[in-house]
Parts: structure tokens; sequence; C-alpha cells
């Protein structure tokens, strides 16, 4: 299994909730949840994943079960992985899915080559 099918259906739940132009799409080993064509939350194996303001990395990082995602050997600012050990209630996904559906607008558009 490339996701963790329970994870990924709490936070179809969240985010059907949300106004928000909302596309699924599989990459890097699990569904992503594009956010008006920007990468916003992914569910990986084991763990989620967020886009968040890389101006504030320090202090997202220093979160509980938090940490900066890492591809190779080089840090992927504003790319947080949560464990699922933080993710046990609807109000702890809650938190994350609302931070990362706040920054989207913000986030810079991925160039197309």
């Amino acid at each position: 299994m490339s996701h963790d099918e329970k994870l990924l259906d709490r936070v179809r739940e969240i985010m059907a909730d949300t106004p928000h132009k909302i596309e699924e799409k599989k990459m890097f080993g699990g569904i992503c949840f594009m956010v008006n064509d920007k990468m916003c939350v992914g569910v990986r194996p084991e763990r989620l994943m967020v886009r968040l303001d890389p101006g504030n990395s320090d202090e997202i990082a220093e979160q509980d079960g938090c940490e900066q995602m890492v591809m190779g050997k080089r840090v992927a600012k504003g790319y947080f992985f949560i464990s699922p050990l933080v993710l046990k209630t609807k109000k702890q996904l809650d938190y994350w899915i609302k931070m990362a559906l706040e920054f989207n607008p913000k986030a810079p558009l991925a160039k197309k080559k």
C-alpha cells in the first residue's frame, strides 16, 4: 500500500468541507491534495505531508511529531511531514490541514516545464 487509507479518508472528509477547488493526484508515493492547482496536503505511507509558510519553518519544525521534508540531501522549504502519533483526533488533523489551507493562497504555483 502506498498510503494510509484511514488517514486518507479522514483528510478527504475535512477537505470536502472546504470551498476550495481540490484535486487528488498520485505523487511522491501517496495521494496529494492540490488546492487551486497548488500542492497543499498529502497522505503518504505512515504520515501526512503539509505545505506551510517556509518563513515559519523553524517554529513549525519544533512541534511534536513534525519534521521538515528532505528530498535527497536537500530540505524542501515549507514542506513538513506529520507523524500519525499526533493526528489521532479530528482536532489534531484539522489543525495541520487548516494551516496548509491558510497558506495555500500565498503559496507560489509550480513552474511549468
